[in-house]
């Protein structure tokens, strides 16, 4: 179990804005910064970074925390695995104390698939570099392939012996079970017999953003037409394909740097790369690009250069994905190399300033390159030219900004000679005949009744629940504003002589947690809601002790369901910050012009709720002949009802 000291320091050292700043292009908005939701698929930023608070609100998924639940939502680590990146990344020396059976126990089986995955590259590593096999067969091919000891240590290339079952022995030797070693695919299971997957194999690791090993590549060095070229792990509950890309836990902060990703086909297209010096490049490991691989590409810059080898077919199915990285909005350019080369064999062959000139001279607007590619096939034929044509409208029809789309138009227009009042009814029928496809999906899908959901016209809105609104509202004051000093009118209820009740005002200087505090306890209001009063008296109880109350510090020491709860509520404070309001002349009223005015609101409303409350209460005592039962009823009733009347008056003086 790692020590408290440890995470302490974890704590005091980790800068939110840093950590998501890995993950997220971050960009400044007043104090804070802001990007693009990682949770989910969107183009307006809605995902907020509060460096002063520590602390990280998505708007659009309503996840939010501090920098550990970032890391726990985003990579799905445990608790312990967040801190122990933490500390890897700050240079943190983790203190551990000693663990009982039942904590060991608690490890749950997605890291349980971690660690053997973990162990399994350490293993083909040790192989690859200390047993005769390994040095033999595959050190001997990575280095024909041009690749220094120094790249394949740094992308941890290794080498699974040609044995049924030597790794797998092995790893249940040293304690691992075989139960995970098969659900990872590290293991092939049959009846009685088990037996290593990559057997005679050179081992490329698949990597997460965060640089956990998820799966693995492996390529067959012999010639048996049997067996795949290349085998990737199986879909497993921490490895799936279509979600992953090979190099990005090495290329993400060079794609952010230089606001570009180079995309390839293979794992030694991407080493190759880095070895020549082009670091801001993945693969998409040899399987057909998905939108999951563009969306994590789209999370750290927007422009991607597609980089094919010069094969015609693969070149035609490739612009496949060209349509899908358009439709998530993105900017796209394509670079072809010469007859005979691919990335992997260019880069080798050549110098960095060599590759990066070829890059930049050869890297083509899609639409040109679409245009000479689909037009040198066509040649003199005017039905394959109007194909050609139709085509290339097809993919600006996926380009979701209508500038662009009107762009590519008219260089569409100028490229082919034609008319770009034919190429924009062509876009308007394409798009029009979508619609109508969407439209009759919809109406084919069955009634959502019979799904189990309610539409949303026939759904009875539910009811504001009006006291956890004004005790989420107390906790609010509190967390923002409850060390400051404010001037508080309080209207003091008299008697006259006549028996009217007035207001004799009268005004304190006093911070806001004491108001709060004393005016709750005075009318001995508790809170109902359980998180919102242990809350409460937390954060009561800081206040008391410190002179300002540290909302970072706060929110690392709580539970993870209420440091999210009060981040929530901190991050509302920060919501008009994603809309820059300011720059279209719109300035918004902020909070803090009005603090005892919220304060003094919230506290008459949360007592005026509770009066009515106790009036309805009240009003369903039993009745009998007309009367109550209980003769003091109608009298507390109107007691009540005198109170509430009061209150309302009062409140109305407030606003």
């Amino acid at each position: 179990m790692i020590s408290k000291t440890t995470i302490d320091n974890v704590f005091e050292t980790a800068r939110v804005e840093e950590v998501i700043g890995d993950f997220v292009q971050l960009k400044k908005a007043g104090s804070n910064f802001k990007g693009l939701s990682p949770f989910t698929d969107e183009r307006t930023p809605s995902f907020m970074v509060s460096p002063v608070k520590q602390i990280w609100k998505d708007f659009s998924s309503g996840k939010g925390g501090n920098v550990v639940a970032f890391l726990m939502e985003h990579e799905h680590f445990t608790y312990p695995e967040a801190i122990r990146y933490l500390a890897k990344k700050y240079g943190i020396e983790i203190e551990e104390t000693e663990q009982t059976d039942e904590q060991k126990q608690l490890a749950n089986e997605r890291e349980s698939l971690y660690l053997v995955s973990e162990y399994a590259r350490d293993y083909f590593v040790n192989t690859l570099f200390k047993s005769e096999e390994g040095k033999a067969i595959g050190l001997t091919y990575f280095k024909e392939r041009g690749f220094t000891e120094e790249t394949i240590r740094k992308f941890e290339l290794g080498y699974s012996p040609n044995e049924w079952s030597a790794f797998t022995d092995k790893a249940i030797k040293d304690g691992y079970k075989l139960e995970f070693l098969e659900k990872t695919g590290l293991t092939i299971v049959k009846e009685e017999k088990q037996f290593d997957r990559f057997k005679g194999r050179v081992m490329f690791p698949i990597k997460s953003m965060s640089g956990r090993v998820l799966g693995f590549g492996g390529r067959i060095l012999t010639n048996d037409k049997k067996a795949a070229k290349y085998l990737n792990s199986p879909e497993s509950d921490i490895y799936h394909k279509s979600k992953v890309l090979y190099g990005i836990f090495r290329a993400k902060q060079a794609i952010a740097k230089e606001d570009n990703c180079f995309l390839v086909e293979g794992y030694t297209d991407v080493i190759q790369f880095h070895q020549t010096g082009i670091e801001n490049v993945v693969s998409s490991s040899g399987t057909a690009l998905t939108p999951e691989q563009i969306r994590l590409i789209n999370r750290l810059t927007k422009n991607i250069t597609v980089l094919f080898d010069s094969d015609p077919a693969g070149l035609r199915a490739s612009l496949r994905g060209v349509d899908l990285i358009l439709e998530q909005g993105m900017n796209v350019k394509i670079c072809t190399f010469p007859d005979g080369e691919d990335p992997d064999s260019f880069a080798r062959a050549n110098t960095l300033d060599t590759l990066n000139s070829y890059l930049e001279e050869n890297a083509t607007d899609f639409i040109n390159f679409k245009a000479s590619l689909l037009a040198s096939e066509a040649k003199d034929d005017p039905l394959k030219k109007a194909e050609t044509i139709r085509d290339m409208v097809v993919s600006i029809s996926k380009i979701p900004d209508l500038i662009k789309q009107e762009v590519y138009i008219k260089e569409c227009a100028r490229i082919m000679d034609i008319s770009e009042e034919v190429l924009f009814n062509t876009l308007a029928q394409i798009l029009q005949k979508e619609r109508r496809e969407a439209g009759r999906k919809k109406q084919q899908q069955p009634p959502l009744e019979t799904m189990g959901v309610v539409t949303a016209e026939r759904q009875t809105p539910s009811k504001v629940d009006v006291q956890f609104e004004l005790e989420r509202k107390i906790i609010e004051l509190l967390l923002l504003y409850g060390n400051v000093e404010e001037e508080f009118e309080d209207l003091i209820l008299e008697t006259n002589e006549s028996g009217e009740i007035t207001f004799v005002p009268e005004k304190n200087q006093t911070r806001v947690f004491e108001k709060i505090f004393l005016d709750l306890q005075d009318d001995e209001i508790e809170f109902m809601n359980e998180d919102f009063r242990e809350l409460y008296y937390e954060i009561i109880e800081k206040l008391n002790q410190q002179q300002d109350l540290k909302i970072d510090l706060l929110v690392n020491q709580l539970q993870p369901e209420k440091a999210e709860a009060v981040t929530h509520i901190l991050m509302e404070e920060e919501k008009y910050n994603l809309h820059d309001w300011e720059r279209k002349d719109i300035y918004v009223k902020e909070k803090k012009h009005t603090i005892s005015q919220m304060v003094s609101e919230t506290i008459l409303n949360l007592r005026r709720h509770l009066v009515t409350s106790k009036i309805e209460e009240l009003s369903k005592s039993p009745v009998k002949d007309g009367e109550y039962e209980d003769k003091s009823v109608m009298e507390n009733i109107s007691d009540y009802t005198i109170l509430r009347d009061v209150l309302s008056a009062k409140l109305r003086r407030v606003l």
